[in-house]
């Protein structure tokens, strides 16, 4: 949700934006090996949830009209090879492949600041397809100590309906990001995890570009056209799982990531108040069978605001832009052995 205050144009008030609450995101996977030391997967997932719903328009006072929101989707399609180099050493890559589609509505007021007007606001779905690469490694260190490191590179991509809208005519790329992590096997049934990512927001102009960049002349659409104004962060997880017996495996993890969002780039984000920072997660395994296998989880992210800071550039009449966001997940999974 939103909260307006201090506007010149009459846009005070507070939003809800969870117009749509509930969502469901499909997974399924699949290993096989392929020889001693070489193994073959692949995995499928839909990524939802990133929308905003908003039956009363917060851009409503500068001429937006009907509901606001956007809606952005993806399917993320990876086939992997990962080889066993040593008993105690492996390394991995795989291909990423993303397919996207967004829309946008009642950010008609957007238009006069755009070099494609009519690409800004209500062009339905437009979509786009990229790949990128993913290599990994995990290695273990004596009969106690994993660890492992990851890299994803950027997948470009670009929604030609929103050219007037995304910087560099349309371009939305999913970012580029590494990590590490650590797991410690505690006593025989208890393991402690840890790892740290970095991913890299503000290297994607739709997204990491600050909305000052329209004071600049910089027309939204343009190769430097204002967009979210994300920062690069780090996110942070520790975790444990527990073997409680032979057909029960518990697990808990919290997760803390610095916030993308300056407080001088809520107004914008309106749209995308991907505001939260730490998250709290629960799950288990049960091994129904010697080859099946049924598990679960549950996740809460603790509710966030942020407060405006010089949010509301004075073409809209000045003030400040305060948003939040608490998110609840919960998921099923069943595993079968061949």
């Amino acid at each position: 949700s939103a909260t307006i205050k201090g506007n010149l144009y009459g846009a005070d008030g507070t939003y809800a934006g969870n117009g749509v609450r509930y969502f469901l995101l499909p997974e399924a996977g699949y290993t096989h090996q392929v020889a001693q030391d070489l193994y073959f997967g692949l995995s499928f997932s839909g990524n939802g949830g990133m929308n905003t719903g908003y039956h009363d328009n917060p851009y409503g006072a500068f001429g937006g009209r009907g509901e606001a929101g956007v809606n952005l989707q993806q399917i993320m399609l990876i086939p992997a090879l990962a080889y066993k180099v040593t008993p105690t050493q492996s390394i991995g890559i795989s291909a990423n492949i993303a397919w996207q589609r967004f829309y946008a509505q009642g950010l008609a007021p957007f238009a006069a600041f755009s070099q494609a007007p009519d690409k800004v606001s209500n062009t339905g779905y437009s979509s786009a397809a990229g790949v990128g690469v993913r290599l990994g490694w995990n290695g273990h260190f004596g009969d106690r100590l994993t660890l492992g490191a990851t890299w994803a590179s950027k997948i470009t991509g670009s929604f030609d309906g929103y050219r007037g809208l995304f910087a560099q005519s349309g371009g939305f790329d999913i970012p580029q990001n590494f990590g590490v992590g650590a797991a410690y096997r505690v006593t025989s049934g208890l393991t402690l995890i840890a790892d740290v990512q970095r991913i890299f927001y503000a290297q994607t102009h739709s997204v990491g570009n600050p909305l000052a960049n329209l004071l600049q002349g910089n027309a939204l659409g343009s190769s430097n056209g204002p967009g979210f104004g994300w920062r690069n962060i780090n996110a942070y997880k520790l975790g444990a799982s527990y073997t409680y017996s032979p057909q029960l495996t518990l697990r808990a993890s919290f997760s803390h990531a610095q916030q993308p969002i300056p407080s001088g780039q809520t107004f914008f984000n309106i749209l995308a108040p991907g505001v939260v920072q730490n998250q709290l997660s629960f799950g288990a395994t049960w091994h129904a069978s010697r080859r099946g296998e049924l598990s679960f989880y549950y996740s809460h992210a603790f509710r966030k605001t942020v407060n405006g800071h010089g949010s509301i550039p004075q073409p809209f009449g000045g003030g400040e832009a305060d948003i939040r966001l608490s998110e609840d997940a919960l998921g099923f999974a069943y595993g079968w052995k061949t």
